[in-house]
């Protein structure tokens, strides 16, 4: 399951509306078929795992992130259905499928056409790696990252304006792969006016995984952009499993005060800057007691001459 699990993860940011699942094949303790969900959504992952096994997956054991399939589609196949016309004996799915088109379908049909099912194993890491897709599920919005480059004293601009480069080439390395890993990169229009970000992905063999662009803006459309009226226009956003917001410090602040925000990547420069833009605006906070209890540290690690943070918003 955790080569599973590490399958649908490296297929994050390219298998939406769909979820990027990942599935391996085993016989006779030696893995015969492996996939993940490919580009666009199609084929799913378990689709592409029965394709390389063959004749070989009659009789193995399928493992899978997410529950299989049951609902048949103008793309393909359910994959409930392949995997009885193929013989699998016995299929292990992490998570069962929150869609009402499946939710515990797939694997009934699989035990009533005699196939072993085991569901669970492993679903505390494929919930990780699905994370954006299920919060699609569970709020209709895609999961959001905000991305923060600062100082040591929180600053992310001179008063000039002037940002580049906060951060050291390490850092700038990591935020590439965090793109790769979304959907959709959305900024400001003080940021783009500024900036005339390119927002792709710029890391040797991914650059083709450059996600789309959007800018949060109540002015004229910009040609190859995407357009967002408020942060609330993300509920319109049905065909985006993660979204990964830039900048500005007033775009962050809007997301932020929406409560819209599920992650927060800090990337921490040693410098100070003093007087200069700070990260984040007014939150509508009436007392240091409110902020309290609101993010979760879930990793801190150092990135060259500086420091990744990510915080994660508590949610019941």
């Amino acid at each position: 399951m955790a080569e599973a699990i590490a399958l649908g993860q490296a297929a994050r940011g390219r298998t939406a509306p769909n979820p990027n699942v990942g599935c391996i094949i085993v016989r006779d303790g030696q893995p015969v078929g492996s996939g993940a969900t490919e580009r666009g959504g199609r084929p799913h992952a378990e689709a592409v795992a029965l394709a390389q096994a063959g004749q070989r997956a009659r009789g193995a054991s399928l493992f899978t992130t997410l529950e299989p399939c049951a609902h048949r589609s103008h793309r393909g196949p359910a994959c409930a259905d392949l995997i009885v016309e193929a013989g699998v004996s016995r299929v292990v799915a992490a998570l069962v499928d929150p869609d009402q088109r499946t939710a515990g379908d797939g694997l009934d049909r699989l035990r009533a056409a005699g196939v072993e099912v085991t569901a669970g194993t492993g679903e505390q890491g494929a919930a990780e790696s699905l994370t954006g897709w299920l919060t699609r599920m569970r709020l209709g919005r895609p999961r959001i990252t905000l991305k923060l480059a600062l100082s040591i004293d929180g600053k992310i601009a001179l008063p000039s304006g002037e940002s580049k480069w906060i951060t050291g080439e390490d850092a700038r390395a990591h935020v590439h792969l965090e793109r790769a890993h979304a959907d959709m990169i959305l900024v400001g229009r003080g940021t783009f006016l500024a900036d005339q970000p390119r927002l792709d992905v710029r890391l040797p063999g991914l650059e083709e995984w450059s996600p789309r662009r959007a800018l949060l803006t109540r002015g004229e459309p910009v040609e190859g952009w995407e357009i967002l009226r408020s942060p609330q226009d993300v509920f319109r956003l049905h065909d985006v499993n993660d979204l990964l917001v830039e900048g500005g410090s007033s775009t962050a602040t809007a997301f932020l005060a929406a409560d819209l925000v599920d992650r927060i990547l800090l990337y921490r420069a040693p410098i100070l800057i003093g007087e200069g833009k700070s990260s984040v605006g007014y939150l509508g906070l009436d007392a240091i007691a409110d902020a309290h209890g609101r993010w979760e540290p879930r990793d801190g690690r150092s990135l060259g001459i500086d420091r990744l943070e990510v915080y994660e918003r508590v949610r019941t």
